[in-house]
This record gives C-alpha cells, structure tokens and sequence, in this order.
C-alpha cells in the first residue's frame, strides 16, 4: 500500500464510501485524507445536482437533453468516475471501462442517425 494512502469503497448509486466492502460498494480507491476529502465533495456536489436535476424533471414544455440541470449532473458524474477510475485499483478502472461511463457521458451523441430531422429541442 502507498504510503498515506487507505483502501475505501465506493457506491456512487447509494452515494457511500465505506472502510468495508459490501455487496453495496463495487468500486475500490486508495486516497489519502486530502483525496478523501476531494472524494465527498464530488459526492456531495452530485447528490445537489441530482436533487435539482429531479426537481426540473417533470417541467413539460423543456426537453431535458438540453437542460443545464442534466449538463450539470453529467459533468458531475463524469468528474467523479474519473477521480474513481484514477485512484481505483486494477478491477475498479476494469469495471469503469466495462460500463463505458466516461466516454457516454462525454458523448452526446447527437451526431448519430435520427437527430438530422429532430425538431431543435432547445
């Protein structure tokens, strides 16, 4: 182990970072006290922009894909998968790269077929 460094586990759906692992907790970082810290604030930033993010959901008349509150949460989320494929060990960044987290979110995809004849949903 790094000198400084301590094993926590991760659940960004159940917003935890446990000592222990748990059924609950699939993704596995080394930090240090300062990247512990930097760790709950993006948890903490996320859990904010969710709460928003559901909160602007059921407004009818704005499309979401558009929405600074989604841009918002997916900047977040994106934040916080890379600080945990940084600092996670060898099966934490294989299971991030299985999940195609990073590059899904960085992506909108608007480039793909059926978006050319979309109404503008701005």
């Amino acid at each position: 182990m790094q000198e400084g460094k301590h094993h926590y586990y991760v659940s960004v759906s159940h917003n935890l970072i446990e000592r222990e692992r748990n059924e609950s907790t699939p993704f596995e970082v080394m930090v240090d006290d300062e990247e512990l810290v930097q760790l709950k604030d993006l948890m903490k930033v996320l859990e904010e922009e969710d709460a928003y993010t559901l909160q602007r959901a059921p407004v009818p008349y704005k499309s979401a894909d558009h929405d600074e509150a989604t841009a918002q949460f997916s900047d977040g989320m994106t934040l916080l998968y890379t600080f945990l494929y940084d600092h996670g060990t060898s099966e934490t960044r294989q299971s991030i790269e299985s999940m195609n987290v990073l590059s899904r979110l960085q992506d909108t995809d608007y480039e793909d077929p059926g978006y050319e004849d979309s109404p503008l949903n701005k």
